[in-house]
């Protein structure tokens, strides 16, 4: 009987030593581990993003306007908190040789978002679907992007093109627990002597350089 006993308490002596270990090393947590596949936090985004997609098309950072921190640019900003590291880069941009006189404002703003405590992946399409689905005077479309990441999509504003003086685009990215936007917005007016480029162009400005800067950000984490 005592023999018995002591295999009882032996194995309840282990079960609890093993519980003690899953409980300190969150073995019987229920939140799910992040997958950030591999990509870390910049505080300098605009450093990561991968610029000659667009200054092959002609386009180059517009002069800063003076010294405070409210004109510079580029313009980047980031913030490591528990649940979510977010990083931002926001670009004025110009075309080449464009004269004084011309009235025209391009903006290039990329979002990263490492995400380390909620997977995005369930609401991540839909959030770029609904584009699709909003009753609007403007109205959008809304493609899948093969090659990028785990998912992508390209939402595009429907009154590009040859009757519209601007552009309206929009690339986000999935890649397990990190997502990635890259927006760019054009507009020239009639009396300019440079056109924006199409949407078609805009995307695959996007895309070449979201590739670059994906690969940027994964190899940031060792640095």
């Amino acid at each position: 009987m005592s023999g018995w006993l002591w295999a009882i308490g032996g194995a309840v002596a282990a079960s609890a030593i093993w519980g003690s270990v899953l409980f300190a090393t969150g073995g019987f947590s229920s939140e799910p581990s992040p997958d950030l596949a591999g990509y870390g936090y910049t505080s300098d985004l605009c450093a990561e993003t991968s610029m000659p997609p667009f200054e092959n098309a002609d386009f180059k950072a517009k002069a800063n306007t003076g010294t405070a921190s409210k004109n510079t640019n580029p313009q980047h900003s980031g913030a490591q908190q528990a649940s979510l590291d977010t990083m931002w880069c926001n670009v004025s941009l110009e075309k080449e040789n464009a004269s004084s006189s011309d009235y025209s404002s391009t903006w290039l703003y990329n979002t990263a978002t490492l995400h380390k405590k909620t997977d995005p992946a369930p609401e991540f399409a839909d959030g770029y679907r609904s584009y699709e689905k909003q009753d609007t005077s403007v109205g959008y479309r809304v493609e899948a992007v093969p090659g990028l990441g785990d998912e992508a999509f390209l939402v595009t504003r429907k009154d590009d093109g040859s009757t519209s003086s601007g552009s309206y685009v929009i690339l986000g990215v999935r890649d397990g627990w990190m997502t990635y936007q890259s927006t760019w917005s054009s507009y020239a007016s009639s009396r300019s002597s440079t056109k924006p480029p199409t949407a078609d162009e805009v995307a695959t400005m996007l895309k070449t350089s979201a590739t670059e800067t994906l690969k940027r950000l994964q190899n940031s984490r060792s640095r």
